[in-house]
């Protein structure tokens, strides 16, 4: 499979959004009311919003962790956190959650909804031993507002960075 693929450092941001939990094998179900549900009530958080210098969001996160909130990844079961990329001083509204993810360095693979699970699976199961790598926490979603083309970004983390 060709995976376009990068590495990149990324400094501790924080996301605010819509949390859930979950059983791993159940995710279809109960991630996508999340996303409705932050959607359609993104206006309750847009002026925390964190813009480019063009003045358009940074980005939309499917940020996730281990039930105990260490980015830890998941095992039969996970959190979720539908979101927005947000200024680090926001203060999340009633009804919203705020995670300020760590540093990390990630392995960053490009795909859409239809190859979602072959691009996860790929990464995991070749690229990270061809390139010894270890999965330093929880995969996240990237998501950029301004590409139409359905397109997302896994981000694997595989060294945690101190602050």
């Amino acid at each position: 499979m060709d995976m376009d693929i990068k590495i990149i450092t990324k400094e501790s941001f924080s996301v605010i959004g819509k949390l859930g939990q979950g059983e791993r094998n159940k995710s279809t179900e109960w991630i996508p009311p999340l996303w409705n549900d932050a959607n359609s009530h993104f206006y309750e958080i847009s002026t925390y919003a964190k813009l480019d210098d063009s003045g358009k969001i940074v980005g939309l996160w499917g940020a996730m962790s281990d039930l105990d909130e260490r980015f830890e990844p998941w095992n039969d079961q996970g959190k979720y956190l539908a979101g927005c990329e947000v200024l680090d001083n926001a203060v999340a509204p009633n009804g919203w959650t705020k995670w300020v993810i760590p540093s990390y360095e990630y392995v960053v693979a490009k795909c859409t909804q239809s190859t979602y699970g072959e691009v996860f699976s790929s990464v995991l199961a070749d690229y990270f031993p061809m390139n010894n790598y270890k999965l330093a926490g929880a995969v996240h979603e990237f998501y950029d507002p301004t590409n139409e083309n359905g397109e997302m970004c896994l981000y694997f983390p595989i060294k945690k960075l101190t602050a």
